[in-house]
């Protein structure tokens, strides 16, 4: 009676977790004990189009990392092949709200987490918990703030965009992603660069770039700039882009960069 569900988030199984003596009663759950195959059969058959995560012991389409951020596209242990993924974090280190709470992200944190989510393949869920009056408070309403002023300008760095594709490589303190038709590059500066920014082979690639934030053109050079001589036979494959000295007023600037066809 509920119309249209788009995802059920099953949490947690833990049939492996025996706990012994007077911590008995921590033996965990698992699917057997939910009737998994039972539980996914009757919502599937309810909501044929339904997304279910892999909580349940059995795979299903959602892998689901908790509290800690992947460095590469995750893979099924067993097959090892890449896998539809969602990060689940918090804001703060509670799930739920807490008054004295202490240790909420940095807005810097919070931006890195979700480039850093997107750049590896994955999606972003982040949780929140209202007060006891349904509301959200301060705190929280300050950190999803922080997604949506720099959203604003950038999303098109987020939204349609994955992991780039292997032969683009990052450049020191940097993450890559890259647009669902392939065509677009987007270049996140986690450390701002002085003057310059070099990136292995992307040389002779590039037919534009700008800052996604302004649209302002970013100038670069294709080969081996003079500012950074070097014996590399390599290195005439990479670009150099010339940025400002000062860094742009955006927690991390985006340089949007059209390849060629």
């Amino acid at each position: 009676n509920y119309g249209k569900i788009d995802i059920l988030w099953f949490d947690f199984s833990y049939s492996q977790n025996n706990g012994t003596g007077d911590k008995a009663w921590q033996k965990g759950k698992g699917k057997d004990d939910w009737e998994a195959e039972k539980l996914i059969a009757t919502a599937r058959a309810l909501q044929p189009h339904i997304i279910i995560d892999n909580r349940t012991e059995i795979d299903q389409d959602l892998w689901t990392p908790e509290q800690y951020e992947p460095d590469q596209w995750v893979r099924d242990k067993k097959t090892g092949e890449l896998v539809t993924w969602e990060a689940c974090h918090t804001f703060s280190g509670s799930w739920g709200y807490f008054r004295d709470e202490q240790t909420w992200k940095s807005p810097e944190m919070l931006i890195r987490l979700l480039v850093n989510t997107v750049s590896r393949g994955g999606n972003l869920l982040m949780n929140v918990g209202p007060t006891s009056r349904g509301y959200l408070d301060y705190r929280a309403e300050e950190a999803l703030k922080v997604f949506a002023d720099w959203m604003k300008y950038n999303s098109r760095s987020i939204y349609g965009c994955t992991m780039a594709e292997p032969a683009f490589k990052e450049p020191r303190d940097c993450r890559l992603t890259q647009s669902e038709d392939g065509k677009r590059l987007y270049l996140h500066l986690f450390a701002y660069p002085f003057g310059y920014l070099r990136v292995p082979g992307l040389g002779g690639k590039v037919e534009y770039a700008q800052f996604l934030h302004d649209g302002s053109e970013v100038r670069f050079t294709d080969g081996t700039d003079c500012f950074f001589l070097t014996d590399d036979p390599e290195a005439a494959k990479d670009l150099v882009f010339y940025v400002p000295n000062v860094k742009p007023h955006t927690l991390v600037p985006v340089i949007e960069i059209f390849l060629k066809d």
